[in-house]
């Protein structure tokens, strides 16, 4: 009850302004206004904490720290409330009649400057606080100092320009602040809907927040505590808590550094990949804190968006909200903050492959082709993740993994490429004719079979300053190596080469040689395209983009094996009979083609073996 008579002011000249910005163009979203009230809640609390430190004589000393929500659907109201620090009446009219006033940043630096530290406080009291208008109709303040001398007070205000304050009776310590809805706002009045935005943004504030007497923050920001402090459980639960997930991680970082910048993170590989096939693409799935405070759930530009599989929590103290917290006003900063936690984080990863290998090998199964889409589009954490990357060997059975570093300890002094092929499976690849020369000489061929492979080599180009060059390439030098088998005099090799030009046409073979790289095989096709790889081809057709591709005929370089029976064989025939010659010839081609995943059109081929089978059923 009031005792007084109520004095009325008129905020600052730009106050009606400033408000009308609040109220309908500074957030996106009306509920923020509880996560505005619940956050300047907690930190009158925590001030008062600090003042029990301090101080000898606070006013209701025996007062729980907690903030109490009261929802009245009736009445249509909503109530916050704290024990926390309070106000007297020239803190009303400094705090809540000047928008761009806060206390909470002078209260900081009041800390700093006595040589404490307090980081559980956040915002700008003035201007959280006014978020409240976009929703209510008139808002009531009842606030009463810490001091042990003073009174109550009542400001009451229905934004539109001024406010009343007026001495009340009966006021506890700390603030209550009544809520009268608009008609709009009726919903904010309904006991779940209060409870799921406390849930959402409010869930990690350290003092007990009830809803109607009931307790909804049961959760603890265990990002900040120390790694001793909690077990192997904690760690699963919280998981599944912020992630809502029902698997357990694979595994997680905690992470905390203080200089340069403050943060806390604790990121948390999935137990299985969320992007399977079926699933479609996900959002990021890190959420941002300042100080517990939920300010984006999913913000798209702290972690680069190949690593949207990773879940969790990075909370920073240093982080400059703009005026509504709804967004950045330094995205700088913020690149910053992510690019120290994607560092750290792309460590963890090596550090799991050097620890725990089956670890990684399940690791690089389900997401593997995450670190491949950032070797291929992020240049500034190639190094890292290409040293992650892993590939099949040649060298090993099917199934072992290895690194492009690995390979390169292996690989011979005067080596000075890493090869590798790319095909729809290891046996593909195995019986292919441009493996052969490889195994012949000693030389480890990596294999790739994902569609993503074709960029990334591309992309990379070299690892170590030793060049990526595909085992199929047209240009490749190998040295020289004993080869069994007696092959064709030079003179009918040439012959038989020039005939094969001809025969199978420019538009269809630009070159026709002998190649070093053909042991086992007769003949071997190499893209004389260097702009439009077969895997190229492939995917380009897979994305419809046929317009964008050469025309259907494939212009190659051939390489035949003068010691092959087949070409032998083919070199006597074309004098003796030329027209079965050419059916040879030209299914010796569609092999080649199919061989080197370029043959777009098997029909005609079809044909021509069922020629070539009634000559030989003759």
């Amino acid at each position: 009850m009031s005792t007084t008579a109520p004095e009325k002011h008129e905020f600052q000249a730009e106050v009606k302004q400033v408000l009308d910005i609040v109220i309908h163009s500074l957030y996106t979203d009306k509920e923020i206004f509880i996560r505005e009230l619940v956050s300047n809640a907690s930190d009158a609390l925590e001030k008062l904490r600090h003042l029990q430190l301090t101080e000898k004589t606070i006013h209701d000393d025996g007062l729980t720290l907690e903030v109490n929500l009261t929802t009245d659907d009736t009445a249509n109201t909503i109530t916050v409330q704290d024990f926390g620090i309070g106000m007297t009446r020239d803190d009303l009219v400094e705090n809540l009649g000047t928008i761009a006033h806060s206390g909470t940043k002078a209260f900081l630096n009041a800390v700093k400057e006595s040589g404490g530290a307090n980081e559980s406080l956040i915002g700008q009291f003035g201007v959280g606080f006014y978020s409240v208008f976009m929703c209510a109709e008139e808002v009531k303040v009842y606030t009463r100092s810490w001091h042990s001398e003073g009174t109550g007070w009542c400001w009451t205000s229905d934004g539109s320009g001024s406010y009343t304050i007026e001495e009340a009776e009966g006021v506890r310590r700390g603030t209550k602040i009544v809520i009268t809805l608009k008609e709009d706002a009726k919903d904010f009045a309904a006991d779940h809907r209060v409870k799921s935005i406390l849930e959402r943004y409010s869930a990690y504030i350290e003092f007990p927040i009830n809803l109607n007497g009931e307790k909804v923050n049961n959760q603890q920001a265990i990002w900040l505590q120390d790694k001793s402090e909690i077990t192997e459980d904690g760690y699963k639960e919280f998981y599944k808590y912020q992630a809502k997930a029902y698997d357990e991680p694979l595994d997680w970082m905690h992470f905390q550094a203080d200089a340069p910048l403050d943060i806390h993170a604790l990121l948390y590989i999935p137990g299985a990949n969320p992007e399977m096939p079926g699933f479609g693409r996900i959002e990021p799935g890190v959420a941002l804190h300042c100080r517990k405070i939920l300010i984006d759930p999913e913000p798209k530009k702290l972690l680069p968006d190949w690593l949207r599989f990773v879940k969790g929590v990075v909370d920073s103290a240093d982080l400059p909200l703009n005026i509504s917290r709804e967004s950045m006003q330094d995205s700088a900063l913020l690149n910053k903050i992510g690019n120290v936690i994607t560092k750290r984080f792309l460590k963890h990863l090596e550090g799991i492959a050097k620890k725990d290998a089956d670890k990684y090998q399940k690791f690089w199964d389900d997401f593997g082709i995450f670190i491949k889409e950032g070797a291929t589009s992020d240049y500034t954490y190639r190094e890292q993740t290409s040293s992650l990357l892993r590939f099949e060997s040649s060298m090993f059975e099917a199934g072992k993994l290895t690194s492009l570093a690995d390979y390169l300890d292996r690989a011979k002094e005067e080596q000075k490429e890493i090869y590798y092929l790319i095909g729809p499976s290891r046996k593909a690849l195995e019986s292919g004719p441009y493996l052969e020369a490889f195994k012949a000489r000693g030389i480890e061929v990596l294999f790739c079979y994902e569609p993503i492979d074709e960029f990334l080599m591309t992309n990379l180009r070299e690892f170590k300053e030793k060049k990526l060059t595909a085992a199929d390439s047209n240009d490749i030098e190998l040295e020289d190596t004993a080869v069994e088998g007696e092959a064709l005099p030079e003179d009918q090799v040439t012959a038989l080469c020039d005939w094969l030009k001809t025969t199978l046409g420019e538009t269809r073979v630009k070159t026709v040689a002998v190649g070093k790289r053909l042991v086992d095989s007769p003949i071997a096709a190499m893209n004389a395209d260097a702009m439009m790889s077969a895997s190229m081809r492939k995917i380009m057709r897979s994305m419809g983009r046929n317009d964008e591709m050469p025309e259907d005929s494939i212009s190659v370089n051939l390489e035949i094996n003068p010691r092959h029976g087949l070409i032998k064989h083919l070199s006597t025939l074309r004098e003796s009979n030329e027209d079965t010659a050419k059916l040879i010839a030209e299914q010796l081609l569609d092999n080649a083609l199919i061989s080197a995943g370029m043959l777009d059109d098997p029909r005609s081929m079809v044909n021509r073996l069922n020629a070539i089978l009634e000559k030989v059923a003759k």
